[in-house]
């Protein structure tokens, strides 16, 4: 039995503005933030997002989102749950999360 290690997290206060306004930028990315705003925190297992990338690159996608400052993750077995960290990222960039939760 392998054993993946915890997910490492970036705190909206260590954050640089063109590292989140990059985070935001690929559409996947904005389609997985868009999809946790909707749902309640610690609702949604990674597998459970309607993206049509492979395994690998959505894995790279929360790795980026996380280092943004943007989501949590957590391990419940097999499975790896995201919440949205909204109140720490806007505390850090008012306005900038309503934006691009405002859509196109």
């Amino acid at each position: 039995m392998s054993h993946r290690a915890a997910p490492e997290h970036t705190h909206p206060d260590d954050v640089p503005l063109l590292t989140a306004l990059a985070a935001l930028a690929d559409p996947v990315r904005m389609r997985l933030v868009r999809e946790l705003a909707g749902a309640e925190d610690w609702s949604r297992a990674c597998g459970s997002f309607d993206v049509h990338v492979r395994k690998a690159a959505l894995s790279h996608h929360f790795t980026v989102l996380r280092g943004a400052g943007l989501v949590e993750q957590r391990d419940d077995g097999a499975r790896r749950f995201n919440r949205l960290r909204r109140g720490e990222f806007d505390a850090r960039f008012p306005g900038l999360l309503e934006l691009v939760l405002r859509g196109d």
